[in-house]
């Protein structure tokens, strides 16, 4: 097993593109790392120069303790779960598991007649290897079936089972799950948590998707524009972002901004005015210009929320979208030109086109400079 580090990595495609800039990261031993970023980010080009498909334009790359940037792709024992899957359509769903240890362990056709011995001891650990890995995925029954003959998660476990095989040090997952329906990515995203606390390898993940991040990810780096962002636990990302970049992008429904300024040790824009609490590092800074944060989840409607209400942290408006999910609501308001969206217990009484009173709870507000976008706390 190994971690993996970036140092000052960056790839320039053509004269001036930047895909990754600067990136630094270093990711542990048997830890599950997920690189997540809208598309665009520069993720899965980290991703593809860890496995060697592409090279970096300069800094150095880290499998271990060897340095990597100019070591081919078949030699940094590493395994790549792809978005598609790639299996060969012709072979059996054994046959597909096999195939790269078949490759890489029985050498050529001569070499099995000089070496019988040898040659039968590596397809008998071959096949314990193959039949271990889709017991474990729950393939075992399916070994003797073509990937046109497979469900899309069944085909996808085919391709995490040819993963498994090679017991590499590193497994690198791009976007897996984005092929499958609802259902089965959150029955497959619990199925690789499962595996990776079993098998205790190395693995780095790349999504789009915030909750796949969230979930998954024992840490978790938030990249934009080639640029890391912010790399750390879930929760800490979450509760602490570290700019209005990530604040927007990790949550769902995404984190509601209004733009304004600090005044009296309040934010004020136009049409409205929210308290700040009084040992937040901002509320001193008269006159400065601001992003204010709020999570829908802290916005309560005044009659069914137990946070006490008053001028500072109270605001009227109109429910222009009421979205009943069962388990919770999500109202989207309208206050003039001013759009919030809060996440509401469902025995609220509202309706769409109604007029409401609602409260937040200020002691989850998120401040922003107004310039560079960089939370202050």
């Amino acid at each position: 097993m190994a971690g993996v580090s970036f140092k000052g990595i960056t790839k320039i495609f053509g004269k001036d593109v930047k895909a990754v800039n600067n990136l630094n990261l270093e990711i542990q031993d048997k830890e599950f790392m997920v690189l997540v970023g809208p598309s665009g980010c520069g993720k899965t080009t980290a991703l593809r120069m860890i496995a060697g498909l592409e090279e970096a334009t300069a800094g150095d790359l880290y499998i271990g303790d060897k340095r990597v940037n100019d070591v081919p792709p078949k030699d940094r024992d590493i395994a790549m779960v792809f978005q598609n899957y790639a299996l060969y359509p012709h072979m059996s769903v054994y046959d597909n598991i096999a195939f790269g240890l078949r490759l890489r362990e029985l050498k050529g056709f001569f070499w099995q007649l000089a070496n019988a011995g040898e040659a039968k001891r590596i397809k008998a650990d071959i096949d314990n290897r193959v039949k271990e890995a889709a017991k474990m995925l729950d393939i075992d029954h399916l070994l003797h079936r073509k990937p046109k003959e497979l469900s899309g998660g069944q085909r996808q476990r085919v391709a995490l089972g040819r993963a498994i095989v090679r017991k590499p040090k590193v497994f690198l997952m791009d976007e897996p799950l984005s092929n499958l329906d609802a259902k089965l990515r959150i029955q497959t995203r619990a199925e690789l948590i499962r595996l990776h606390r079993d098998l205790g390898i190395t693995t780095i993940y790349v999504t789009h998707d915030q909750v796949e991040a969230m979930t998954m990810g024992q840490r978790i780096a938030v990249m934009s524009d080639g640029i890391l962002q912010q790399c750390d636990e879930p929760e800490t990302v979450y509760n602490q972002p570290a700019n209005k970049f990530v604040a927007g992008f990790v949550g769902a429904p995404p984190m509601n901004f209004v733009e304004g300024s600090i005044s009296g040790g309040a934010f004020v824009s136009e049409g409205v005015n929210f308290g700040l609490p009084s040992n937040h590092p901002a509320a001193g800074m008269e006159g400065k210009k601001v992003t204010f944060g709020i999570r829908p989840e802290d916005i309560y409607d005044c009659n069914t929320s137990t946070v006490k209400s008053n001028d500072s942290n109270t605001f009227e408006a109109t429910v222009d979208v009421l979205e009943k999910l069962g388990a919770e609501d999500t109202a989207y308001l309208k206050m003039g030109d001013l759009s919030m969206t809060a996440t509401l217990d469902p025995a609220n009484r509202l309706e769409m086109g109604s007029s409401a009173k609602f409260v937040m709870d200020l002691n989850k507000v998120h401040i922003f400079d107004g310039d560079s976008g960089d939370a202050i706390r």
